[in-house]
C-alpha cells in the first residue's frame, strides 16, 4: 500500500499561481490553466470552463481590494483538481438559479465542494476525472510549480 501511494505522490503534477482579482486576472488564470493542461497532455474541455468560472466567481464575489487569488491544478493519475481560492470568506458559494457559474461547474465537475482557505478566504475546488489510459499517454511535465512571472 505505501508503495501504491509514493508512486501516485511521484506521478503527480501541480500548478499554482497568484493572479490580481481583476477581469484580466481571470481570463489569465484560465489561459495558463490550458497551457499547462496542454502541456501535461490533458483533456482541456471541462478544465477550461471549470477554471473560467470559478476565477470569474472569485473576481466578482469573492474580491478583495489590495488582493489576489490563486488558482492551483494538481493533476494525479485519473483525476483533476482544481482549486481557487479567495481572499473573502464571508460568502460561501452555493448553487443556485440566479448565476450560472456554479451550475457550469456542478455539469462539468465529477465533484466540487468549498473549504475554508487560508483566513479569511476560501477555497473553491473541483475535480474531473478520465481514464488511465489517458494519464500514460501524457508527457511528464517540464516544470512542477508554476509562479505569475513566469
Amino acid at each position: 500500500m505505501n508503495s501504491e501511494l509514493a508512486a501516485s505522490a511521484l506521478d503527480a503534477r501541480h500548478y499554482d499561481v497568484l493572479l490580481s482579482a481583476t477581469p484580466r486576472g481571470a481570463r489569465l488564470a484560465r489561459l495558463l490553466a490550458v497551457e499547462q493542461l496542454r502541456g501535461w497532455g490533458l483533456p482541456l474541455d471541462a478544465p477550461r470552463a471549470i477554471v473560467a468560472e470559478l476565477a470569474v466567481n472569485a473576481v466578482t464575489h469573492g474580491r478583495v481590494p489590495g488582493r489576489g487569488f490563486r488558482m492551483e491544478l494538481l493533476a494525479r493519475p485519473g483525476v483533476l483538481r482544481i482549486e481557487v481560492a479567495d481572499t473573502r470568506g464571508d460568502r460561501l458559494p452555493v448553487l443556485c438559479a440566479r448565476g450560472r457559474g456554479l451550475v457550469l461547474v456542478d455539469a462539468f465537475a465529477d465533484r466540487w465542494g468549498v473549504r475554508e482557505g487560508p483566513a479569511p478566504g476560501k477555497v473553491v475546488w473541483a475535480e474531473v476525472s478520465w481514464g488511465a489510459a489517458t494519464w500514460r499517454a501524457s508527457p511528464k511535465p517540464s516544470s512542477a510549480r508554476g509562479t505569475s512571472g513566469s
